[in-house]
């Protein structure tokens, strides 16, 4: 699932695209993803002109003239695709919205798992969806003491701490094992047990990562693309996650690979006490 460094890069790669463009038609071509598009999803959309997109944890809001917000999540194997203008669409473009330039922007969701609503700026303030996220891990009010204080109420491992999106909005299993790594802690270690000093280093690898993932546009292992349908390098430059059996980058022990809450969890028994 695109965790916030792809979802940041798609919203980058979206913008010299979309904004300033005005939306002509939106056809629904299925329906039926995670929750099912509503019909009045294109009378919601079309005429509106594209005027902002932006990121807010793992969902990306395109905001439109008036009082529109497009919002997306893209779930396991979505993606939103800039096709210029007569490029053949492809088998699972369920969304695709035909723009002033020619061009089109298509939501492309092999699992159907992602997300697409159209709301009101007021709606939006209130959405379940995103009024019980946390703060996101690249606002000052995500620091140590804040993360310190959630350590000290739960009784789970700190990766899995780390993937509750009230707790620290926009991480995943991909960046939560890797901050781990870099900070010397291992993804099984009971949260409570952290110390004031650990729950600091962990808050402030957290953006330094991110940011360089970001640089990278992302960790790309099988759907994820960008706006323009490329690949991220992130996966490149990945430490511990997804590399069971193989040499640690930074020691001569290999990786080794648990499974926490039926998810996998990746560390170094050497550089991770």
């Amino acid at each position: 699932m695109p965790e916030l460094p792809e979802v940041e890069t798609v919203c980058r790669s979206l913008r010299p695209h979309l904004l300033g463009r005005r939306i002509l038609r939106v056809e629904v071509r299925q329906p039926r993803l995670r929750a099912p598009v509503a019909p009045d999803l294109p009378a919601r959309l079309e005429g509106r002109t594209i005027t902002a997109i932006h990121r807010r944890a793992k969902y990306i809001l395109i905001d439109l003239d008036g009082d529109a917000v497009w919002l997306f999540h893209l779930g396991m194997s979505g993606k939103l695709i800039c096709a210029g203008k007569g490029k053949e669409r492809r088998k699972h473009d369920h969304i695709v919205a035909a723009l002033d330039d020619g061009g089109e922007l298509r939501y492309h969701d092999p699992r159907r798992f992602g997300l697409s609503v159209a709301v009101s700026r007021a709606e939006l303030k209130t959405l379940p969806l995103l009024s019980r996220l946390g703060p996101d891990p690249m606002e000052r009010r995500f620091n140590g003491a804040a993360l310190y204080a959630a350590t000290r109420a739960s009784a789970r491992r700190i990766r899995d701490l780390l993937l509750d999106q009230q707790v620290v909005a926009g991480l995943g299993n991909i960046y939560a094992n890797e901050i781990l790594f870099r900070v010397g802690i291992r993804p099984t270690a009971r949260a409570r047990r952290l110390t004031r000093r650990q729950a600091a280093a962990i808050a402030a690898m957290t953006p330094k990562l991110l940011r360089d993932a970001i640089r990278w546009c992302g960790t790309s292992f099988s759907d994820y693309r960008d706006a323009d349908d490329q690949r991220g390098e992130f996966q490149n430059h990945l430490r511990v996650y997804d590399r069971h059996g193989e040499s640690c980058r930074v020691c001569p022990n290999t990786i080794k690979r648990v499974v926490i809450g039926n998810r996998s969890a990746f560390y170094c028994p050497s550089c991770q006490k």
